[in-house]
């Protein structure tokens, strides 16, 4: 396995150094002291980043669950990144070293979903030792990563993140939905609850290479749903971008706070992604999209358990 290093030798630190380097420059900014400030912070230096360290900020911010619990050599074996990295990381945003940072993950952790970490590490230890290579043992495989997922999803998304798109969706005149590859499943669903709950829609479909042509309809008093992971299609992205520019509001599922979707975002739904193989699942983002719909349906329904109308009914 080939791990990179990052080009910027500030000095050298052992795999696991938690000792600070003398000879590193002194930040110009004091270390965050809290797990939201330092998400700011990274967002805030995102761009100017060497690419090694935009690696390590994606993880940072998709995995802060494995942040808290894992060692500095395990999440950089993830990464296939020097565990050294991670250190001059972390001294790069003020701190001596990565337990330093690790801790506000650890603080973050410990009060927002306490418990959390013993079902990460059954989960751990029940993929770890997995040896069923049988069409089963897939199956199993899939969904005991999906339940952490989702597990994760009611902590990290929040009720007024919900609401806040609930009342963009239902004050919309019409709603344009985008995603495609991997993510257009997800807009289809939507695209189908909306057209069931009669509201105005727009796919803004691929096909024919007309969805950027299609977008430039969007209007005051519209909403861009839009949909993409890694690696994001760059026709959403331009959608996404341009619709921003035109003060349109987006409502983005994507699977970072770093994602090119999230500075046009008027509300961001990240749904982190842990395993780039072929198994990732929808499992997250679809459950999301369905519970988004439900929160809209009984809002026009005026009804804490809505119905979607049925396409066809038995005579």
């Amino acid at each position: 396995m080939t791990k990179t290093g990052d080009n910027d030798k500030t000095g050298q630190t052992g795999a696991t150094g938690e000792a600070p380097n003398p000879a590193r420059a002194e930040p110009d900014f004091e270390s965050p002291q809290d797990y939201e400030a330092l998400i700011r912070l990274i967002h805030d230096r995102y761009d100017g980043m060497s690419r090694t360290y935009q690696r390590i900020s994606t993880y940072l911010t998709q995995n802060p669950n494995d942040v808290a619990v894992l060692s500095v050599n395990a999440i950089a074996q993830r990464c296939e990144i020097h565990a050294s990295s991670f250190v001059r990381f972390a001294q790069y945003l003020g701190y001596r070293g990565f337990k330093e940072l690790q801790g506000l993950f650890q603080k973050r952790l410990a009060t927002t979903a306490p418990g959390f970490e013993a079902r990460v590490r059954v989960l751990e230890e029940e993929l770890s030792a997995r040896t069923d290579r049988s069409e089963a043992g897939f199956l199993r495989d899939l969904i005991i990563r999906d339940i952490a997922a989702l597990q994760e999803m009611l902590t990290d998304i929040t009720a007024e993140q919900l609401a806040r798109a609930a009342d963009l969706l239902e004050a919309a005149d019409t709603v344009y939905l985008v995603g495609q590859m991997r993510s257009a499943p997800v807009v289809d669903l939507v695209r189908y609850v909306l057209t069931m709950l009669g509201r105005r829609t727009v796919l803004l479909d691929p096909g024919g290479g007309l969805a950027t042509h299609m977008a430039r309809t969007l209007r005051p008093g519209d909403v861009l749903f839009a949909v993409s992971f890694r690696f994001y299609a760059k026709e959403v992205v331009n959608i996404v971008e341009e619709a921003g520019k035109a003060g349109i509001p987006v409502i983005a599922i994507s699977d970072s706070t770093l994602s090119p979707l999230a500075k046009s975002a008027a509300v961001l739904f990240a749904v982190p992604e842990h395993e780039y193989t072929f198994s990732r699942s929808l499992a997250a983002p679809m459950c999301l999209a369905q519970a988004l719909m439900t929160v809209l349906a009984s809002r026009l329904q005026k009804n804490a358990a809505p119905r979607i109308p049925t396409v066809t009914a038995a005579n």
